[in-house]
């Protein structure tokens, strides 16, 4: 299978934009909820200040490290990107052009943000 270098580059706005969605982003934050626990540290100074660290054991453990892993996350995001392109190659297509432009978006807001910062 060849692809052509759009095509890579769709691919890899996708996964970028995919993975962001599903370690970072509000939306999904409920999703990671499950494999997650809260812990709250109260300062010196009687500041409270929470912590979400990843379930010590079992599987919820191991999706919560993982998870907590921008790097682990988007080897499974990309492969996720990868298979729904050659399964699906209208419809997968038209969902990862989607995630692509706003993985593109994204990263045209991050370099404005610094500009102004």
């Amino acid at each position: 299978m060849t692809i052509s270098l759009v095509e890579l580059l769709i691919l890899i706005l996708a996964s970028f934009r995919l993975t962001r969605l599903i370690v970072f982003d509000e939306i999904t934050e409920k999703l990671r909820a499950p494999f997650f626990n809260e812990i709250v540290e109260v300062s010196e100074a009687g500041d409270a200040e929470e912590y979400i660290v990843p379930k010590k054991h079992g599987v919820k453990g191991w999706i919560g490290r993982a998870l907590n892993c921008y790097w682990c996350t988007g080897v499974w995001a990309s492969a996720f990107c990868c298979i729904l392109y050659a399964a699906m190659p209208v419809l997968g297509g038209f969902l990862l052009l989607i995630l692509a432009v706003a993985g593109g978006a994204a990263l045209i807001e991050l370099a404005v943000q610094q500009r102004m910062d």
